[in-house]
């Protein structure tokens, strides 16, 4: 996998390889951590499903201090 290669990044920002079958692969530089690969609709729900855990979260807490 490349994910180095400029023709799989839209804007500089957002990682996009179909043929990449990863839900997060490593960002251009390693130590920063993961990307999502908009490509694969399952890292899309499951950044999803993130979002909607921290945002429930956050609601709970909220409510009950």
């Amino acid at each position: 996998m490349n994910e180095h290669d400029n023709s799989n990044w839209i804007w500089g920002l957002f990682y996009f390889n179909r043929e990449d079958k990863r839900l997060f692969p490593p960002k251009r530089i390693p130590l920063l951590g993961w990307t999502i690969n908009f490509a694969n609709p399952y890292s899309v729900l499951a950044f999803a499903g993130l979002i909607f855990a921290v945002v429930s979260l956050v609601h709970f807490l909220t409510s009950i201090f």
